[in-house]
């Protein structure tokens, strides 16, 4: 199982696509790899910061592309070397990273590893995001707080594991393979 089945997968899963809206990514699919390019762009040496939300913001409820680019990372920069597959794979271990400083690290490796994810409440997972991480993804997505949350809390287990099938985070070129 890839990135795409991911995407695919989890499009028509619980939520549906885009809480019926129309086709797309469900939101909360948006909200969980968002995150992870988010990380991805939070971690990067450059300690470059994302645009404000409100400058140059995409439409609540846009796609990934309108996330990817908010966070200066559009087209041409996302199809560097690295690619989506950098992007992902950086985001994933720096994500790893904040769950073990928020003393949730046990949480999000049972996501990593080959065995049964463990589960995490919309609160614990409040306690290891940003509040600036969970405003930037809930306008985005054009969820209210508390919906991103929930929605996280069962979702991104999910994302996290069908990322690392080999209980391993990726490299770069092993994620845009299965892209």
């Amino acid at each position: 199982m890839g990135f795409m089945d991911v995407l695919t997968g989890m499009s028509n899963g619980p939520r549906g696509f885009g809480g019926g809206r129309g086709g797309g990514m469900s939101p909360i699919l948006l909200a969980a790899l968002g995150l992870l390019a988010y990380k991805a762009v939070k971690g990067m040496g450059e300690q470059r910061q994302a645009p404000p939300a409100s400058a140059g913001a995409p439409r609540p409820g846009g796609g990934l592309g309108d996330i990817l680019g908010s966070l200066g990372l559009g087209g041409a920069a996302a199809a560097n070397s690295a690619g989506l597959g950098g992007i992902l794979s950086g985001g994933l271990g720096d994500l790893l990273r904040q769950f073990q400083t928020a003393g949730k690290g046990e949480v999000a490796e049972s996501w990593v590893s080959t065995g049964q994810n463990k589960a995490i409440a919309p609160h614990d997972l409040e306690k290891v995001l940003t509040p600036e991480q969970i405003g930037f993804l809930s306008e985005k997505t054009g969820m209210s707080r508390d919906e991103l949350l929930a929605g996280l809390s069962q979702q991104l287990p999910q994302v996290v594991d069908t990322l690392t099938p080999q209980g391993r985070v990726p490299a770069p070129d092993e994620l845009n393979r299965a892209a």
